[in-house]
């Protein structure tokens, strides 16, 4: 198959893509096109019809669709002009090569997960750790097989758990460390943080916005769904649940950044800078295995607003 991250500009190409959204546009001079995305489980590409002609058959998005096409470069990023298009036939393609996945095994993360879990001495908190990620099998199923964002970081099938692992093992260092930390209320909030995502992102292959996500968002929709589960919970103390959905509404620390409250406590403050760091270095991380041609500067980028380079190998046995 030819993987979106292998295509090079000028080639040609003959394959079957997963269309992400199309839309009908016009040119400057009136002449109606096709912009689309494609996607397979290396990443997304965009991609015109120029010609609207008999070659190019009717498609609607989340099709699979074979595209004729040749690779062009614009604006430094690769995009495919397309000279024709149909619906892919049933055994043409496997849908597991359009689908994303963490590169680490999913149940082992999980297993992680709930090692954490079982730490958690405060009863109230361990027993609604356990309501959502022992309990709720409908819950496991979809958190497990949930990406952490449309695009930017986590973008893939089981990246909500990655990026809740790495979070949540960022605070268990945090909290080791700085003694004046509530090690159970941390940990505990870094495992909830994104519950929410599983309802403001709609599962793969769509990984699109819901409704509720772009009306609500995950922050709120999170700490609406903890506490709802809260009140299963007898004798659940209400400041330690006022305090953990402090956490949970403060982690992106900032107010321009989504966040209704900003951090009051230190346990949000750390949570907050926990969770940025995990996004960054994965962003980064991301950048750098797309980085296909090894060059050393790899342009401008918006979340770190700078350019950025790969690291040099200086000192590294060969």
């Amino acid at each position: 198959m030819n993987y979106i991250n292998t295509l090079r500009d000028g080639e040609m190409v003959s394959e079957v893509y997963l269309c992400k959204n199309k839309i009908v546009a016009k040119t400057k001079a009136g002449k109606s096109y096709y912009s689309m995305q494609l996607q397979d489980k290396t990443g997304i590409i965009d991609a015109k019809v120029w010609e609207l002609t008999n070659a190019i058959a009717h498609f609607d998005p989340m099709d699979y669709i074979r595209v004729d096409a040749q690779v062009t470069s614009f604006n430094g990023a690769l995009q495919l002009n397309v000279k024709r298009v149909r619906v892919a036939d049933e055994g043409e393609f496997d849908p597991a090569d359009y689908m994303p996945c963490s590169g680490k095994n999913i149940d082992g993360m999980y297993k992680e997960l709930l090692a954490m879990i079982d730490c958690i001495k405060q009863p109230h908190l361990n027993a609604l750790l356990k309501s959502f990620f022992v309990e709720d099998k409908d819950f496991i199923s979809t958190f497990k097989a949930h990406s952490a964002a449309k695009s930017i970081h986590h973008g893939f099938i089981g990246g909500l758990l990655e990026h809740t692992l790495s979070v949540a093992k960022l605070c268990d260092y945090i909290a080791t460390n700085y003694p004046a930390v509530n090690r159970d209320l941390l940990i505990t909030a870094a495992i909830f943080h994104d519950i929410g995502k599983v309802q403001e992102l709609s599962g793969f292959p769509e990984n699109d916005y819901t409704d509720e996500g772009q009306l609500v968002g995950h922050i709120v929709i999170g700490t609406m769904m903890i506490s709802e589960r809260i009140q299963t919970i007898a004798g659940f103390d209400k400041t330690l649940a006022n305090e953990l959905k402090h956490c949970i509404l403060s982690h992106h620390g900032e107010l321009e950044f989504g966040s209704p409250k900003k951090p009051a406590l230190i346990e949000a403050l750390a949570l907050a800078h926990a969770d940025n760091l995990d996004a960054k270095l994965q962003t980064f991380t991301e950048l750098l295995g797309a980085n296909e041609d090894k060059t050393e500067w790899l342009g401008f980028n918006k979340m770190f607003e700078s350019n950025v380079r790969m690291t040099s190998k200086h000192g590294e046995e060969s």
